[in-house]
């Protein structure tokens, strides 16, 4: 049988370079020789304020996102978390021998504690107890997932083992893929891009709007003032972006006329921008393709759910059974 992963993202807004880059574009790779199922994880972009007539939109944007970026209904199972109702219960029954010592502690719970002020409700809390439960239905070899997001596997790992101890042997501690991608900043060059930061490449822009978002917004050396300035690449995160959209001879290019002052940020800039969008341009035509045939993009979507509460359902059963509540 083939092995076996988890991953997810949540429909929060439109995915970006850096949701298809580290998360989307490693997963179609991993898919050749392992079983995917991927979530849209709308219970967990509950736990903040949201427009509910806008979450419909997101989930069906982001299911369009998944397939657009060349995940296959043949290789994978996409579906909605709200689908598959074994999700929440096995986190009901997590959260029975978890700690609440041990979620307090999570730094995402404190971070999203402080932004959300007027919101601190108990899902934030419980968040990593449903998490945990995502994964552990699936019985997943791996999970890949970014760095920031080892705290909450490792606690995956702790419910695995506390389970185990208290009614028998019976899940395995997923292992951790990281993304082989390097974390890629957002415009502002210090921060990781993220979509509540507000510094992102949104994937289903124009090429027209993103050449003009990466000219306005996109920091690059500091310490570059005019264009007569040596500048210095190694610091300059539109410089770190051409190590991904851009070959080698071109980063050498850009290299040498940035540090001998022969070339300026924003015709550095705009040799990214070409790249970046010739890089993007399949996925983006087949956003536009499948946004005419929403149609199709539901039956993947049921689809995936009926493949994915399968295998969850089953998974539910036995460990009520082991806990004598079958």
């Amino acid at each position: 049988m083939k092995k076996v992963m988890l991953s997810g993202i949540q429909p929060t807004g439109s995915l970006h370079i850096g949701n298809y880059l580290g998360a989307m574009k490693n997963w179609v790779a991993m898919t050749e020789e392992i079983f995917g199922y991927f979530c849209i994880v709308d219970y967990h972009a509950i736990t903040i304020n949201y427009e509910p007539k806008e979450m419909q939109k997101r989930i069906l944007e982001a299911a369009i996102e998944y397939l657009a970026s060349g995940l296959t209904d043949d290789k994978c199972a996409i579906f909605v978390q709200s689908h598959v109702r074994a999700h929440t219960e096995l986190a009901w029954i997590f959260n029975s021998i978890t700690p609440v010592a041990e979620l307090e502690r999570m730094t995402q719970y404190k971070d999203k504690s402080h932004k959300n002020e007027s919101n601190i409700n108990a899902a934030l809390l419980t968040y990593p107890t449903l998490m945990a439960a995502d994964i552990l239905l699936y019985k997943p070899d791996f999970v890949p997932v970014g760095e920031d997001q080892t705290q909450h596997l490792e606690l995956t790992r702790m419910i695995v083992r506390k389970f185990n101890n208290k009614f028998g042997e019976y899940f395995t501690e997923p292992e951790i893929a990281y993304s082989k991608v390097p974390k890629i900043l957002g415009l502002d060059g210090v921060n990781k891009m993220s979509k509540s930061l507000n510094n992102h490449i949104p994937l289903r822009l124009s090429e027209a709007e993103t050449e003009k978002l990466i000219l306005k917004n996109a920091v690059t050396d500091t310490n570059r003032i005019r264009k007569t300035d040596a500048g210095n690449p190694n610091i300059c995160n539109v410089f770190s972006w051409h190590k991904i959209f851009s070959s080698e001879s071109t980063q050498q290019e850009c290299f040498e006329s940035c540090t001998n002052a022969s070339i300026g940020c924003v015709d550095c800039k705009k040799i990214l921008i070409k790249n970046l969008n010739d890089d993007l341009r399949e996925v983006r035509e087949k956003i536009i393709s499948y946004e005419a045939n929403k149609d199709y993009v539901y039956d993947i979507l049921k689809s995936g759910a009926e493949k994915a509460n399968k295998v969850a359902e089953k998974t539910l059963n036995e460990v009520k059974e082991l806990m004598g509540i079958f």
